[in-house]
């Protein structure tokens, strides 16, 4: 019985050997760069190997000017720790960079690996003759590069946007790409929309392989490891102007603007210049508070803003004229206004004073001339439904600037066009009617600029490591329908000027300003309260100088209690602080 006992015993003693033979050799020499989901040779360089990352090798983003808005290149000195066991002339090293001898090898002995020079705290930015003498001294493991480091300010972060590592949504975008599994993605914003181009190829960087006691295994030769590619990574050259982007975001912050924020746009050129949503972004925790929302991109009950849609669209169809005139007494239901008693007024004063009665009544004329006219105005206006830049780029046929944006809404149910008080509540902006910032930004700057609706653009170019174009963003038609009339572009512009110049104009808080502004203020009853207080959204968008349009700005507070808006305030900051940026650039050239 002990025999088989013993047998058996053997045998199973023979399997296991086999079995971890067998897993040895799986695991040295056939699975080696593939075993558990794992690259093992990879992995054991990378025991041996020490490393600086010089440049990540995502793709950047910049203004218009050229100005980076998320990361930087500063001139730099790496040291490697080995150079602490052995003797090289730092003294040299001292000379040109003014820091100390003492504080280079303090900073070396408390290094574990490779590391940027600092000086005061900061890494040391050196100047262009300073590497030139530093790699001419040619010291192993003392290397003057240009290293990328994230700017220490964030600019418009919710149009911009954040990466991540995220392995999963890596294989889910880009089945068919080979990427290291820690690569960053775009997750939101300008950062998600151009991922595909933004995309790392490879990192930038130094390396060198050291033993279990970090002594250099294959003598003193450090690696520099560098894509090696002219075209990548690239660059996206945004509209924003950095200068003006600080300042707005300074200027909402400065009073107080806890959600909601501005959009201003180039008239010209129908690009963003600025771009400002709060609640603020928190960068180690983006989604806190809905911090990540861009509310400048989501539809908001817009109040009576929308009422510039109703006046275009009347005066456009010939149902109403400027001297046209209104019963401003009652409200839209027909009753007696306790509220505004403002007797009878023309259209140019209803506009001004934003007479409730007087676009209910014209809405109510429209939809028995056309259900479709107000979709039909708010679309040529550009609006409704979008108002970003969306187009054809490469091999995407929807491409979409704007990935956040959401389609506005005029009607939930078409049924209601047949109701009279619905009619009425949606001419004025409330109900169901939802338009974003960005579009009513976008309406100020189609009048301003003589009624030709164009889609919005964020980005100008998306440009290759040596600056060539790899792709241009053109003007993109916001619509298919035609214009309004030049004849209805004089009238809404001189509808809208009469908001501010009339001395009970519901702009005419503007009066004083250095530029000259037309627009329209909205207030709009949302439903919700704080306590016994309603919250409302309060709007001012408009456009500047008025007689020589330059720029379109859309101001908003959402979910603000009742009389203590800073809308205008936010409103009349801006247009005071882009005077002096134009004044100091006039100045400049």
């Amino acid at each position: 019985m002990w025999k088989k006992r013993a047998i058996v015993m053997l045998v199973l003693i023979e399997a296991a050997l086999f079995f971890i033979v067998g897993r040895l050799a799986q695991i040295q020499l056939i699975d080696t760069e593939s075993f558990a989901n794992h690259n093992l040779i990879a992995e054991s360089v990378a025991q041996r190997t020490q490393e600086l990352v010089i440049d990540d090798g995502r793709g950047s983003f910049v203004d218009r000017n050229g100005k980076p808005l998320t990361k930087r290149s500063v001139p730099s000195l790496v040291l490697f720790p080995f150079l602490k066991m052995r003797p090289w002339p730092i003294e040299q090293v001292a000379r040109v960079t003014g820091v100390s001898e003492e504080e280079i090898r303090r900073q070396l002995e408390r290094a574990d690996g490779p590391f940027v020079l600092e000086k005061n705290g900061e890494p040391l930015a050196l100047s262009a003759e300073q590497m030139r003498q530093m790699n001419r001294l040619r010291i192993p493991g003392v290397f003057a590069v240009h290293k990328q480091y994230p700017l220490e300010t964030l600019y418009a972060p919710h149009l911009l946007g954040f990466t991540r590592p995220d392995r999963e949504l890596l294989r889910q975008r880009y089945p068919k790409r080979p990427l290291p599994p820690g690569t960053e993605v775009g997750i939101q914003g300008l950062q998600k929309a151009f991922d595909e181009f933004l995309l790392a190829d490879a990192e930038t960087k130094l390396l060198y392989h050291v033993d279990a006691e970090g002594r250099p295994l294959f003598g003193l030769d450090v690696k520099y490891s560098d894509p090696s590619n002219s075209f990548y990574p690239v660059t996206v050259k945004t509209t924003l102007d950095r200068d003006v982007q600080r300042e707005m975001e300074q200027i909402v912050d400065r009073f107080g603007l806890k959600k909601g924020g501005l959009v201003l746009l180039d008239v010209d050129t129908n690009s963003v210049v600025a771009m400002v949503s709060r609640p603020n972004m928190d960068p180690r925790d983006p989604y806190k508070n809905g911090g990540a929302e861009n509310q400048m991109v989501l539809p908001h009950i817009p109040g009576s803003v929308f009422k510039t849609v109703i006046a275009a669209a009347a005066l456009d169809e010939g149902i109403a004229s400027p001297t046209t005139t209104f019963d401003c007494r009652k409200t839209i239901a027909g009753e007696e206004d306790r509220e505004h008693d403002y007797g009878t007024l023309d259209l140019t004063d209803s506009f001004a004073v934003s007479c409730n009665n007087a676009f209910a009544t014209l809405g109510k004329e429209l939809i028995r001339h056309d259900p479709g006219a107000l979709e039909t105005y708010a679309e040529k206006l550009g609006l409704y439904p979008t108002a970003g830049w969306e187009g054809p780029v490469y091999h995407e046929e929807h491409f979409r600037q704007f990935p956040e944006e959401r389609k506005g809404t005029i009607w939930h149910d078409a049924r209601d066009k047949r109701v009279p008080l619905a009619v009425a509540q949606t001419a004025i902006g409330q109900k169901d009617v939802r338009v974003s910032p960005l579009g009513v930004a976008n309406m100020m700057a189609t009048i301003a600029r003589g009624g030709k609706a164009w889609k919005v653009r964020a980005v100008d170019q998306v440009l290759y490591k040596n600056g060539a174009p790899l792709f241009s963003f053109s003007a993109e038609p916001a619509t298919g329908l035609e214009p309004i009339t030049p004849a209805t572009v004089r009238q809404l512009q001189q509808l809208l000027r009469g908001v501010v110049t009339n001395q009970k104009g519901t702009g005419r808080r503007f009066q004083t300003l250095p530029y000259p502004v037309a627009g329209k203020s909205g207030t709009a009853e949302t439903g919700k309260r704080e306590g016994d207080v309603e919250l409302i959204n309060k709007w001012f968008a408009g456009y500047f100088p008025a007689d020589r349009p330059k720029y379109a700005l859309a101001v908003v507070e959402l979910d603000v209690p009742s009389g203590r808006a800073a809308t205008n305030e936010v409103f009349a900051a801006a247009v005071e602080a882009l005077y002096a940026h134009d004044r100091a650039q006039k100045e400049n050239e």
